[in-house]
């Protein structure tokens, strides 16, 4: 079955094709970061705006690529949710409007589960049962995953994702959008323990998270030691950034290792944009060998938004004769737990 998957949730454009025996066929993807840069952030309006100018010839370049025509395909992936309204209209009218003209079966795909299964597209994809860690700029959420489908939250973000945190204290240090890499990258060249930020509800049983006290403290650091222009100097810039990131990485990690450790598990899954911070891979790596345990995760480009993922998770779902109805919905605000197991 070879299905075309299609993610417009938030602000990049992703399309891809996935066969059910041959695998990933090709995939294409448009980010929006130079439009919303400028805002420090993402404007909906302007993000719904630009999926229109650029799903179908994104749609025509891959098919141009995979060397097929729009009738080789059959069936239709797009998120359905969550994400923004507008953002998500876009991509769901499309594929059902595509899917009528082709006369193929179309199904709405979680984001969040496309992300949790991207990993599942590598050479050696993760064994269920296992502990999936999903962090991105709207999610922060440790999930028991049974199997597609099979999920219980473990804990969650009460207050700020951490890919949002990041973007916030990116923006307190006067750097570009989006926040995560640039502070990833400033960090490289900051002292680590000049500054000592806290661990949020490290200190407490429970898996869930809080990074708002921890955005509140970078806020009062950057205050503290800031120069005539409202920064501190290069340097401490650095090294705050440094701080921040060792602070949200040591967090992630404790809570992943907590997860394991409760649910009996040895694998750990981590999935959305957040995933690709390298600090946070290599602490998990060495953290779960001293426990026997093993993290897996999808390559830096399927990391962040991708039609990759929506391609395989709505291949998995429509083998499994789960399709959408004629209407066209989608679900901006959606729990993962809500769906229904194949």
């Amino acid at each position: 079955m070879r299905i075309l998957g299609i993610e417009t949730s938030c602000d990049e454009t992703g399309v891809a094709l996935y066969d059910s025996e041959q695998g990933l066929l090709g995939h294409c993807l448009y980010s929006q970061i130079a439009v919303h840069s400028e805002y420090g952030g993402v404007v909906p309006e302007l993000a719904s705006r630009d999926h229109v100018r650029k799903l179908l010839p994104l749609v025509d370049e891959l098919l141009n690529d995979c060397g097929l025509q729009k009738t080789d395909i059959d069936g239709i992936a797009y998120t359905k949710g969550p994400g923004l309204v507008g953002a998500l209209m876009v991509g769901a009218c499309t594929g059902r409007a595509l899917a009528m003209a082709l006369d193929v079966p179309a199904l709405g795909v979680h984001h969040m589960e496309g992300h949790l299964l991207a990993p599942m597209l590598e050479t050696s994809p993760p064994n269920f049962p296992f502990i999936a860690l999903l962090v991105s700029g709207g999610h922060t959420q440790l999930v028991r995953v049974d199997g597609i489908g099979q999920y219980r939250l473990l804990g969650e973000s009460l207050d700020d994702a951490a890919g949002e945190a990041f973007d916030k204290a990116a923006k307190m240090l006067d750097l570009d959008y989006p926040g995560g890499p640039m502070i990833a990258k400033l960090a490289e060249s900051g002292e680590v323990g000049r500054f000592t930020f806290p661990r949020p509800m490290t200190d407490r049983p429970g898996l869930d998270f809080s990074f708002s006290g921890l955005k509140t403290f970078t806020l009062n650091t950057v205050a503290k030691h800031a120069q005539e222009n409202g920064l501190p100097d290069d340097q401490a810039c650095a090294d705050i950034a440094c701080a921040f990131q060792e602070a949200v990485v040591d967090t992630l990690v404790i809570k992943c290792r907590r997860a394991l450790e409760q649910e009996h598990l040895t694998t750990l899954v981590i999935a959305g944009g957040v995933s690709a911070n390298t600090r946070l891979r290599e602490r998990l790596e060495l953290a779960l060998k001293k426990i026997n345990s093993h993290v897996f995760y999808a390559r830096h480009e399927f990391c962040t938004d991708n039609g990759a993922m929506i391609a395989y998770a709505g291949c998995q779902r429509l083998m499994a004769q789960q399709q959408e109805g004629l209407a066209v919905k989608v679900t901006p605000r959606w729990p993962l737990d809500q769906l229904s197991p194949i």
